[in-house]
């Protein structure tokens, strides 16, 4: 370790493996404080302000525009991040650590998922359906403010379960392969479809290739997701049989080519159904169903869909670094 941190190289593999994991175990403690600075709000801004700028004209235009926001995001952000890195491994070894090591803890989002679950949680055990549901707009685009009890539920644990792709496994995934400079990157895409990778009228030509981006790098990531949240249900005695099944049968089904997967091996294991009517706007959407109804929805699924993503996330580590360690060991 002193070698590596003397030379400070955070793609060195022994180095990567340890950052990693700590980063990981960050994100678990500590998450994100709302006085720290956050590089995807960063990320953020610079799209925010982009989009201000070109998100007019007509539809080729706008399409034309969005394409370069991605070209000037997502690679920008990867060479920014190795610059940054490398510039204080050469001040300090150890500022250079803390920094690499801050940097990926803020791609994963574990922490902060469960936080919004369980808050909606908390308020629906003691009766505050109003707060509940304003709590769950914060965190979905549907319409909130007349949602039963159940459909709130519904909606927390469709978002904790589809972001355990996004805030958890995926960031993962490219730390695994690239360090952190390709995890940073990765959120980019991720920040992009988040912000511009709606199909409205807005942003459907100027989104479209932040959207779809996104769709191509959750592509592995979400399918290796399926099979590690099955192993989660069977070591927290759920109905993994159930989840095999809703992840064959109902995941093809869902609108986003990814998202269908951590939702279907979670309404599979609990035995519950998700999907159904959405209102965005005041108008109507059906999502295809994921899992069967078994039992009626309840708020008791919120902490076991965040439990599921904590185990999920540390198979997923487990698995990643056992299979990075091999391969090290293999090609040195």
């Amino acid at each position: 370790m002193s070698e590596l941190l003397a030379q400070f190289d955070f793609s060195a593999p022994l180095l990567a493996v340890w950052l990693i994991f700590w980063a990981f175990v960050l994100d678990r403690v500590v998450g994100d404080p709302r006085k720290v600075p956050h590089p995807v709000t960063l990320i953020g801004v610079f799209i925010a302000w982009f989009e201000s700028l070109g998100n007019r004209g007509g539809a080729l235009q706008r399409k034309l525009k969005g394409i370069l926001l991605v070209v000037v995001t997502v690679p920008g952000t990867y060479f920014l991040t190795w610059g940054v890195l490398r510039l204080l491994g050469r001040l300090s070894p150890w500022l250079g650590l803390l920094a690499s090591l801050w940097f990926l803890s803020t791609t994963f989002a574990s922490k902060s998922l469960a936080q919004a679950g369980m808050e909606i949680y908390r308020l629906l055990k003691a009766g505050d359906l109003i707060s509940a549901r304003r709590k769950l707009s914060w965190i979905v685009g549907r319409d909130t403010a007349e949602l039963e009890s159940g459909e709130v539920v519904r909606g927390a644990v469709e978002t904790v379960a589809e972001n355990i792709v996004d805030g958890v496994t995926s960031p993962l995934f490219y730390a695994l392969i690239g360090g952190v400079p390709l995890a940073m990157a990765y959120k980019a895409v991720n920040t992009l479809d988040s912000m511009v990778g709606y199909r409205n009228q807005r942003y459907q030509d100027f989104g479209w290739a932040g959207a779809r981006l996104d769709d191509v790098v959750n592509f592995i990531p979400a399918r290796l997701t399926a099979p590690v949240l099955t192993l989660a249900a069977v070591m927290r005695g759920l109905d993994w049989r159930g989840a095999l099944g809703a992840i064959r049968t109902a995941a093809p089904k869902h609108p986003s080519p990814n998202s269908g997967y951590a939702e279907s091996a979670v309404a599979g294991a609990m035995g519950i159904r998700l999907g159904g009517w959405n209102s965005y706007g005041g108008v109507k959407s059906f999502r295809a169903y994921m899992g069967e109804e078994r039992e009626k929805i309840v708020p008791d699924h919120i902490p076991q869909t965040v439990k599921l993503m904590f185990l999920a996330g540390w198979l997923f580590l487990a698995a990643g670094l056992a299979v990075k360690a091999l391969v090290i060991l293999t090609f040195r």
